[in-house]
């Protein structure tokens, strides 16, 4: 097992495996937003409560289970770069870093504009609200601190024990709506609580930003590989060939 992920951990091998992956899984995330957000959107019946408005859910349920779900990715590279010194688990947890926190601006700007109907104001400083926002800045703060350092290794480590630190955001962030009297409605459970035609095309859609999530992030992280790695023999060789 360890000898297999530090095989993975060489910037050569991980660079032509991302790119193995890329386009089937940018492919599969396409299928996936594509079945969900036109059954979402326009085959889904009206909710009987909030009309045709509840359908910024396939926009935003996606992006904040993500949100939360990218940042807990960056945790354990930034744990296994910490502990076990692989470099290139700082470099995903920098790839990682700008996806997790787009996805977590869709989930505030969206949630909002949901929000605007249900409580008749375009924001509240309520607890579920606000530890996301507290979100996006551990992001922005994870993002600025690695490209705060010329060298990279310390860079790495900076953004890693700041998203180490970070993580007690993240069942504030769940538990919210049970711990505090708040507008955010409680935790839905998708089984029970949402009616199947409903349903269905949400999970569609969690899977679609999943796979977007993993395109995104190995497109990028191929990027840092090569900038990393600009001086190494393989990656003159790789320009050369493609220029060629």
């Amino acid at each position: 097992m360890w000898k297999w992920l530090h095989q993975l951990a060489k910037p050569e091998r991980l660079y032509h495996l991302c790119g193995r992956f890329i386009p089937w899984l940018a492919m599969a995330g396409l299928v996936c937003l594509l079945i969900g957000w036109v059954w979402g959107f326009a085959y889904a019946p009206p909710d009987y409560q909030q009309g045709d408005s509840y359908r910024i859910m396939y926009i935003h349920v996606p992006a904040a289970i993500w949100s939360m779900g990218i940042y807990s990715a960056m945790a354990i590279a930034a744990f296994i770069g910490l502990i076990w010194q692989m470099k290139m688990s700082e470099l995903a947890l920098a790839a990682m870093a700008p996806v997790g926190a787009v996805f977590t601006f869709i989930a505030l700007v969206t949630g909002s504009a949901w929000g605007k109907p249900m409580w008749g104001t375009w924001w509240v400083w309520d607890a579920r609200l606000t530890s996301e926002l507290v979100l996006l800045f551990l992001y922005l703060g994870a993002i600025a601190l690695y490209h705060s350092f010329d060298d990279r290794r310390m860079a790495g480590r900076a953004a890693g024990i700041l998203v180490l630190v970070g993580v007690v955001n993240l069942p504030i962030i769940h538990y919210s709506v049970q711990w505090w009297n708040t507008l955010h409605q409680g935790s839905s459970d998708f089984g029970k609580t949402i009616d199947p035609s409903m349903r269905y095309p949400l999970f569609w859609s969690v899977f679609g930003y999943l796979f977007f999530f993993i395109t995104l992030t190995l497109m990028r992280l191929r990027n840092l590989i090569i900038h990393q790695e600009r001086l190494r023999p393989w990656v003159a060789a790789l320009l050369q060939k493609e220029r060629g």
